[in-house]
């Protein structure tokens, strides 16, 4: 009994002093910096559709994320729980695309929390759009037979292509990632924050297949190649 008395009271205690960003017992928001502990909360999302959910329509109401739900879908590649993400508010997106609860949230907070801020300090510009090659495509990794299904089969990974900013500027992970100066800078610093945010980050180092893209999925736990 003095055992468990004591658990409870440094639960508490815990819940009480330490920050939400370092509480484990604290609810998940959309401002939490991306610690240990708030990586931790971002996978149990995929747990608790609802509370997941619920998350997106705070960040709705903010202005943060625009998107509407989905119905579930059967067949090789099922879907439950997904939304179609149609915009991170006033930052736009080259084209709506479905998206796991867990990964809208992982990327709505990227977005805010890092790549809009890196692009006023890197760039002085404000990003205004994502460009991306997509999210859901049921198939196996790298299309191989016999291998495991991809992230992309669950709508679990988005693929970045490139930034666009109100200056005009376009960013293309294939033709400025292996340049110099701001323009590379900038990609190479929102894809190093990138990994923060999801369970696996995979960009243009990693291998031929990523050359054009980052690969921003939810499966690892802050795998950053």
């Amino acid at each position: 009994m003095v055992g468990l008395f004591l658990i409870a009271a440094a639960s508490f205690w815990l819940y009480e002093r330490l920050p939400a960003q370092f509480n484990p017992f604290a609810p998940l928001s959309i401002d939490d910096p991306p610690t240990l502990v708030t990586r931790y909360k971002l996978r149990q999302m995929a747990n608790d559709p609802q509370k997941c959910l619920a998350l997106l329509e705070q960040a709705k109401t903010r202005g943060l994320l625009t998107f509407r739900t989905v119905s579930d879908t059967s067949g090789n590649c099922p879907l439950t729980d997904v939304v179609r993400v149609q915009s991170f508010g006033s930052v736009g997106v080259s084209s709506s695309f479905l998206a796991s609860c867990p990964l809208a949230l992982s990327s709505t907070m990227f977005i805010h929390q890092r790549a809009v801020p890196l692009a006023q300090a890197e760039l002085g510009s404000k990003l205004t759009r994502i460009n991306h090659l997509g999210s859901f495509a049921c198939r196996n990794i790298y299309n191989r037979e016999g291998a495991r299904r991809s992230e992309h089969a669950t709508a679990d990974a988005l693929d970045i292509s490139g930034f666009s900013f109100a200056s005009q500027q376009q960013l293309s992970v294939l033709k400025d990632w292996k340049g110099s100066g701001k323009r590379s800078e900038y990609l190479r610093a929102a894809f190093d924050n990138s990994c923060l945010f999801y369970g696996n980050s995979l960009g243009p180092d990693y291998n031929a297949a990523h050359a054009d893209h980052f690969h921003l999925g939810m499966r690892g736990y802050g795998i950053c190649r």
